[in-house]
């Protein structure tokens, strides 16, 4: 995850297109505020009533994104989770209201993923090549991946309050597959605290939309067909006012001796996903659930995501691939909340 960006996901394909209309006089109908965050950017689009000092807006965004990489990041070595990180002892590490409660619902979603969804993953992440490190030497053996999984896991986590103790010293805490979302959800509450009601905000492809664009029609976004060689739209929808995240591995892979590996890494077992989901979209209020649920789903066996999604009353839309077919199945939720155009 490149933090300046606390957040780009190990997962580059977090990708949906914004549909935005292409005239240049219906453009100056917007504000666009927009710039470099988190590995990645971050954009804000809403209709120009003129009632907002922009300006003053853009400051008060920027800020917060620089606070939330000061806390969340693991690129800047003296942000707080780098510090915990570098932290080799038993004794507990306060950290601050905000960064327990983004880990505090990772590891809500953890349980609920049955582990899958791992904020200490980063180290099998790096052992298969997907880290800072790149691509390894050679494929990590069955004893190299049992050796990093010694420090794997959220049971070797504990969150008490703000106390965060770690049960050996070489764990480590990244964020990157939920801080993102959380990032779209606090420049949500900037915009809103503005009176705007009609906006779209968005982060590295996780977004989230209320309200109307200038023409009172529904903000319209395209799902990405999960393709490695192009780019084209798998499905239209609408999703009110709410958020979307997506999740695929057909796009940041490598392969060895004709063995594909994914940079989506299950936990569980310690090695690349191997199953035929190919991309998950989730869509939820907040971003920051939206984004560590798409991941979560994408790691996890289709059958298995597909009945925690459905027991939950999640809005989740599958994309599956048999037989070179990329086959669509929704969650009853999805089906419910989204307007499919």
């Amino acid at each position: 995850m490149k933090l300046n960006s606390l957040t780009s996901k190990l997962s580059i394909v977090l990708f949906c297109f914004i549909l935005l209309s292409c005239s240049k006089s219906e453009q100056q109908l917007y504000v666009h505020l927009n710039g470099a965050t988190m590995g990645t950017t971050f954009t804000i689009k809403f209709p120009d009533s003129g009632n907002v000092d922009v300006d003053e807006l853009e400051l008060a965004v920027k800020t917060r994104l620089y606070e939330i990489n000061k806390l969340m990041s693991t690129y800047d070595p003296e942000s707080e989770l780098s510090r915990f990180n570098q932290h080799r002892y038993a004794s507990a590490f306060t950290i601050s209201d905000e960064t327990a409660l983004v880990l505090r619902e990772a590891i809500r979603l953890g349980a609920l993923s049955d582990g899958v969804l791992d904020v200490t993953v980063g180290p099998l992440v790096n052992l298969w090549g997907f880290g800072p490190t790149k691509r390894p030497e050679k494929i990590p053996t069955a004893q190299d991946v049992q050796q990093v999984r010694e420090y794997v896991g959220l049971n070797k986590l504990s969150l008490k309050g703000n106390q965060l103790t770690k049960s050996h010293a070489l764990v480590y805490v990244d964020l990157s597959t939920i801080a993102k979302g959380y990032g779209v959800d606090q420049l949500a509450e900037l915009v809103e605290q503005q009176g705007i009601k009609d906006y779209l905000v968005e982060i590295g492809g996780e977004m989230r939309v209320s309200g109307t664009k200038w023409n009172d029609r529904q903000w319209s976004i395209a799902i990405e067909k999960p393709l490695t060689q192009e780019r084209a739209i798998q499905k239209l929808i609408s999703i009110g006012n709410n958020a979307i995240a997506t999740s695929g591995d057909y796009r940041n892979y490598y392969e060895e001796d004709g063995v594909r590996y994914s940079h989506l890494i299950d936990p569980i077992v310690g090695k690349p996903i191997q199953h035929n989901t190919v991309s998950v979209a989730v869509v939820h209020p907040s971003s920051m659930v939206a984004d560590g649920l798409a991941t979560a789903f994408n790691v996890m066996a289709f059958e298995k995501a597909f009945a925690v999604a459905q027991e939950n009353d999640i809005s989740a839309l599958f994309i599956i691939e048999e037989n070179g077919q990329f086959n669509e199945i929704m969650t009853s939720a999805f089906e419910r909340d989204v307007t499919i155009h």
